[in-house]
């Protein structure tokens, strides 16, 4: 299991220590059958690199009861559990999660920008400061295997305050750490003895780092297959590390790409490739006698398997795919593909720290909160009528047949699947019919009875009296009210991906939210020249935020297919050979289009649930029909609902 934040109440005590939510979730994953759990990244001091409290658990004699008794668990059901301990954020902690009223700045290597605010200049740490951490650290390891932990990861990945020390673009210093190479490592090597001076040389220390950064320049990312000049750390550098860290001892390397400046790489979104670094993690295989772990959108079994049976890592290493289904191994063991629950790489649920809130899964409501949402046998079985077979009314149904309800799910159209079936037709989007391919097997194994081409009325609601009535009609496309809507150039991006029209050459998207953004894309990546025009000021303004990493690779994918994108840009009229738009300046333009797509948003298809309120006791609007949302809103919805009645 990759280590991945638990940042925010009620996942970490204020002194720091984990939560009992905090120990179920990771017990969870035991219980699925993970070899080896790597906790989210751990604070060792809070005085040099300081950040609020809540922004990151630290490690203090508090951890060493609940660790100890998470350990006891995890250790009887067969796994392994390692910390993760981080020196320090440097340069990519906000400056208000160091001190709101900007009196502190925070620190990193050399006096570098902030990558949030480029105009805050971090503080050096001084020499002293460096040789504390590092004491720090060895206090932290002591306190991990008291607390019976079975070996330490060091966050030296994803230009954090250790990445900011090995990297020349961020370490210009002239002491002991900085200089070349070896020089800029002296500070991960100075840990990695104090550790062993202190817990004995046989206790494991990996050390996690980018073999590449992926950057351009600062804050500018490069995509994959990109042609550009390395301005972070580059392969041959990367190697050459690895051999390094290798000779002082290091027992694993734990091995993937990019930084915050290029974080489609350290968060790998669904626009990434299903085992994008594991070429990262192969390389340095071949150079080393340690262990080798690989990591990137590895939680398609075969795959997984694969890396290991052709010898590209020792160890496959899972992040969100065990947030979306903690049984990931069990399951991969027992040859049931099939009942895997995918992660569609959307990042919504990690989105929720950002947000305050503890990590999640768009896919998996009961991640980070498994014993409270928790399933539990109906007390008394139902009669539910679902109407609606996309996202929020497969879940509602599913969750209401494990509860042991007698469920019948109608679907006006020919398959299962609502908005899963249009957004699964771009190539990068395949994950999301993985998804839908998920939930029609598990309806049909918890029988559940499914109607299609049948669209309830309230006759058949009526006729068939059901206790509960789940209604999922789910969404339509606003069609705006524009001077030429109705001209047969004009398409919505649905019915597009659908392929009941298909493009001209030339295309205007109108609206540059999610849907419209990868309408684009995928025209473009077929050759079609494609503008986007979007009424705001600029594109993917959507709510709740987009994670920074599917943000940044989508921009960076649209203008590597040459997508034009005319913001703060209003369509006053469609004519036969294109639009006529006007700017913020009132400036009136036309533009040449062969077809006219249509993504400016969905509006509820409620027109049953209205219907039916007053006609049926126990009655709710679940997904897009209650209020048009991404995936995540929609399965958590149904969750809700399903698992309370």
């Amino acid at each position: 299991m990759a280590p991945m934040g638990i940042l925010n109440p009620p996942m970490v005590n204020p002194d720091g220590s984990p939560t009992q939510r905090t120990v179920d979730y990771y017990v969870e994953r035991a219980k699925g059958g993970v070899g080896l759990i790597i906790t989210g990244a751990h604070k060792v001091e809070n005085e040099i690199d300081v950040v609020r409290l809540g922004f990151a658990p630290m490690i203090s004699p508090a951890i060493r009861s609940p660790y100890g008794e998470m350990s006891e668990a995890v250790h009887s059901l067969g796994a392994k559990i390692f910390i993760q301990l981080t020196p320090g954020v440097g340069r990519v902690l906000m400056p208000r999660h160091v001190d709101p009223t900007g009196r502190s700045k925070p620190v990193s290597a050399s006096p570098i920008s902030n990558y949030w605010d480029p105009d805050v200049i971090c503080r050096e740490l001084a020499t002293g400061e460096v040789e504390r951490i590092v004491k720090a650290v060895g206090d932290a390891a002591e306190i991990v295997k008291a607390a019976e932990i079975d070996g330490i990861e060091l966050h030296g990945h994803e230009g954090y305050l250790l990445d900011q020390f090995a990297t020349a673009i961020w370490n210009k210093r002239t002491d002991k750490y900085g200089g070349d190479l070896k020089g800029r490592l002296t500070f991960p090597i100075e840990i990695l003895k104090e550790i062993k001076a202190r817990v004995g040389k046989d206790f494991p220390v990996v050390y996690r780092f980018a073999l590449k950064h992926y950057i351009k320049a600062l804050r500018a990312g490069a995509l994959p297959g990109e042609h550009y000049t390395e301005a972070g750390r580059d392969v041959e550098e990367g190697l050459e590390m690895a051999r390094l860290l290798e000779e002082a001892g290091f027992d694993a390397l734990h091995v993937d790409a990019g930084c915050y400046d290029s974080w489609y790489w350290a968060h790998p979104p669904i626009y990434q490739e299903h085992g994008c670094m594991v070429d990262m993690a192969e390389k340095v295989k071949k150079i080393v006698k340690i262990p080798v772990m690989a990591v990137g959108r590895l939680d398609i079994p075969e795959l997984a398997e694969k890396v290991v049976e052709e010898g590209k890592a020792d160890i496959v290493v899972i992040g969100r795919g065990l947030l979306a289904d903690p049984y990931w191994p069990i399951k991969a063991q027992e040859g049931r593909i099939e009942d895997i629950r995918p992660c569609i790489g959307c990042h919504d649920g990690d989105q929720r720290m950002i947000q305050g809130k503890p990590l999640s899964c768009a896919v998996n409501p009961a991640c980070c909160r498994e014993v409270l949402y928790g399933l539990k046998p109906a007390e008394k079985a139902r009669t539910v009528l679902v109407a609606g077979g996309g996202v929020a009314g497969m879940e509602a149904a599913r969750i209401a047949a494990i509860r042991g309800h007698r469920v019948n799910l109608y679907e006006k159209g020919k398959a299962l699947g609502g908005h899963l079936l249009e957004a699964s037709v771009p190539d990068f989007k395949k994950d999301l019919g993985r998804l839908n391919e998920w939930y029609k097997g598990q309806l049909s194994k918890l029988e559940v009875e499914v109607k299609l081409e049948t669209e309830v009325t309230t006759d058949i609601v009526e006729k068939e009296n059901p206790d509960v009535v789940l209604v999922a009609t789910g969404s339509k496309p606003i069609i705006p009210d524009i001077p030429g809507i109705e001209k047969p150039n004009v398409v919505t991006c649905i019915d597009l991906l659908l392929g009941k029209k298909e493009a001209g050459r030339v295309v205007v998207v109108v609206g540059a939210g999610l849907i419209g953004c990868e309408t684009a894309l995928w025209l473009a990546k077929q050759g079609r020249k494609t503008t986007i025009v979007e009424m705001l000021a600029e594109p993917l303004i959507t709510p709740p935020p987009l994670f920074n990493a599917n943000k940044l690779m989508l921009i960076d994918l649209l203008a590597s297919n040459r997508v034009k994108i005319e913001v703060n840009t209003t369509v006053q009229e469609i004519a036969d050979d294109g639009i006529v738009a006007v700017d913020k300046y009132l400036k009136q333009s036309m533009t040449q289009a062969d077809t006219v797509v249509l993504a400016v948003g969905l509006e509820p298809d409620d027109q049953l649930y209205k219907l039916l309120i007053g006609k049926v006791a126990n009655l709710y609007a679940l997904g897009d029909c209650q209020e048009p949302r991404r995936i995540m809103g929609a399965i958590w919805d149904s969750y809700e609902v399903a698992r309370s009645i």
